[in-house]
């Protein structure tokens, strides 16, 4: 069947799917050069009393879907309509939808299932947050793109699709994946979501759906009877497991969980449970080789043994940034969330290696710390009466030496950089949480908090002469020219275009401060700043970009441990500020070498490795002891 060469200014290259109204064509936007893909409603297939009531809800769900702007939410580009179609552009995603893979008969371990459902509620929040309820979750709408990350699809337009079919009979939705209320048509929300994800989890974890057979069954089903316990089904499960389905599974709304983060959280605890009991005699579902598997969504090695609920010791095989110190057992750590399920979570992971401390009230975390010193602070971000961002904050005051842990459920980019300018945090750790990784990243933080509990840090002021200087980089020089005129001749500031005449000028200059201007898709510039925080802690950088991307966020602050974030349009009175701070804990460095401890990253192994990585590698340990800890003297 052929297809038409152009739609709007989008050149059509091919078909990447049909429907009952119209088709998803394969396309390309020659103004900047991007591939897209173009979801069209044939105006043809509508009969004149409908066409324009459908085309306004078409064109309403694509304006509302255009808002939100977030990695796990296939993008809307572009809205529009001529004679033959009413169409919109979205990002083309690369790979095969959930339902694709389960028809190919994928099966997915405990950790990669969890990470699934984790990704797939981050998109969900963000949509709810914005007003936007999908009304069709299901595997078809989940894709998994090439490098194993979950987009979902058709946010909110599947509704309007379905709208066709109502006048035929049918009810709104996919029978499988409807809650009660959708079969009685009563008003959808959140929740009706959220039961779309639980029959999602159950049969990821159980290779069944809860409800089965033709729709009218289906309905009677889902109205009327309770789903089998889900740990029946597969023996690796725990109760805990079947309490969190059930519930996202009730018949009534209120009575399911009321948030995606929520739902999160509570499967999340239900997964680590099941991966703390002793592996059953018989394991129903095999652990397969995935996408995910194959694209490293999930880091933890498939297959490896669970932790038990009393060993609390990082893995042997995890690599680590620093020695870990052995005699860890007299550390403290405080942990602060109002959930108390988290706050049990934590305790009981860490109880046996730590003096765990916790607490729901940000103040009362504050009081204590005035009291008692603590080595590491775990915060989660997002709480009622204090936020983490400004417990953090106000914790890198009361006592600087402790090294601060942030937990954060979704990717709230604003909160993320606030507590980066402002706590000064170590690392970032994802709710739902891999309990490896974390208990890794807390023993790393463990370590260094020893050490600069027995640092004592001079008093250092800023001189108004240095020899080490500021190497601003990127394409623009309009940053480069106003910190010249802000730093006002107190030390050499440099200019570089690219990451190759950076390395030059960093050859020949001894540098305290990088400020890079990071564009979307500066793999290079991201790579050589990760790198440089690997070979040459004691370099800060200053990252200025105008990206939304939260997760790019994350991995450059645990990564590269950028020092300070600024969006554009540049606020110069904070550039001035972020820059003499900078200045200021580089001699700080100086006088007292173990503060570098807390500049530890997670290696990339991606960008190490890589003929780019290997080339920066190379020229940044040239760097290593030819200023900084050679002796010279501000």
């Amino acid at each position: 069947m052929t297809h038409p060469h152009k739609i709007g200014k989008y050149e059509i290259q091919g078909v990447l799917g049909r429907g009952a109204m119209g088709a998803v064509y394969k396309g390309f936007d020659p103004a900047i050069s991007r591939a897209v893909a173009v979801k069209t409603i044939a105006k043809s297939s509508l009969h004149d009393d409908e066409l324009q009531h459908l085309l306004a809800r078409f064109r309403h769900e694509a304006q509302a879907v255009g808002r939100l702007a977030h990695p796990r939410i296939v993008q809307i580009y572009d809205y529009g309509e001529d004679e033959e179609h009413a169409y919109i552009v979205m990002e083309l995603v690369h790979g095969k939808t959930l339902h694709q893979h389960l028809q190919q008969h994928a099966n997915y371990d405990l950790r990669e299932i969890g990470e699934i459902i984790h990704q797939v509620l981050d998109g969900l929040g963000h949509a709810h947050a914005a007003g936007v309820v999908h009304r069709d979750m299901k595997p078809a709408n989940i894709m998994l793109n090439s490098d194993g990350q979950i987009k979902i699809s058709d946010f909110g337009i599947a509704h309007t699709e379905a709208s066709d079919l109502t006048q035929h009979g049918d009810v709104l939705g996919t029978p499988h994946y409807m809650a009660p209320e959708q079969f009685l048509g009563l008003p959808i929300g959140i929740p009706a979501d959220l039961y779309a994800v639980g029959v999602i989890a159950y049969n990821l974890l159980t290779g069944a759906k809860p409800f089965v057979g033709t729709p009218a069954v289906v309905m009677q089903q889902a109205l009327n009877q309770r789903a089998t316990d889900p740990s029946t089904l597969n023996p690796a499960l725990t109760p805990l497991v079947d309490q969190v389905l059930q519930r996202a599974l009730s018949k009534k709304p209120e009575d399911r969980y009321q948030s995606a983060r929520e739902f999160a959280v509570a499967f999340q605890l239900s997964i680590e449970d099941s991966l703390a009991q002793e592996p059953p005699p018989t394991v129903i579902r095999p652990l397969g080789a995935g996408l995910l598997n194959a694209a490293q969504l999930i880091r933890s090695n498939a297959g490896a043994p669970a932790a038990s609920r009393e060993t609390n010791a990082p893995a042997e095989a995890a690599a680590s940034a620093v020695s870990l110190d052995s005699s860890v057992r007299k550390a403290r750590m405080l942990v602060v969330d109002d959930e108390e399920r988290i706050l049990s979570a934590l305790k009981s992971m860490f109880r046996a290696r730590y003096h765990v401390f916790a607490t729901t009230d940000g103040n009362k975390a504050l009081e204590f710390m005035k009291k008692y010193h603590m080595h590491v602070v775990v915060s989660d971000q997002r709480m009622p009466i204090m936020p983490g961002a400004e417990l953090l904050r106000r914790a890198s005051e009361i006592s600087p030496a402790s090294v601060r842990i942030l937990l954060t459920g979704y990717s709230d980019l604003a909160s993320i950089v606030g507590s980066v300018n402002d706590g000064q945090v170590y690392r970032f750790v994802s709710k739902p949480w891999n309990n490896e990784e974390l208990q890794q990243t807390v023993a790393e933080a463990v370590t260094i908090g020893l050490e600069l509990a027995e640092a004592k840090s001079a008093a250092v002021d800023l001189p108004q002469n240095m020899d080490a200087g500021v190497l601003v980089i990127g394409n623009d020089q309009e940053i480069f020219r106003f910190t010249k005129e802000l730093v006002g001749g107190r030390c050499p500031v440099l200019y570089a275009n690219g990451v190759d005449s950076a390395l030059s000028a960093m050859q020949a200059q001894e540098v305290a401060l990088v400020v890079a201007d990071v564009e979307a898709g500066s793999e290079d510039l991201t790579g050589m700043l990760k790198l440089m925080k690997q070979v040459n802690p004691q370099i800060l950088s200053i990252v200025i970009t105008d990206a939304s991307d939260a997760n790019l966020v994350i991995r450059l602050i645990n990564e590269a441990q950028i020092f300070r974030f600024l969006n554009k349009p540049v606020n110069v009175k904070q550039l001035k500020q972020h820059v003499e701070s900078a200045l200021l804990r580089y001699l700080e460095f100086r006088q007292t070498p173990q503060l570098l401890q807390q500049h530890r990253v997670q290696e990339s192994a991606e960008v190490r490795d890589s003929s780019v990585g290997k080339t920066i590698l190379a020229s940044l340990a040239q760097l290593r002891g030819r200023w900084f800890g050679a002796g010279r003297k501000q």
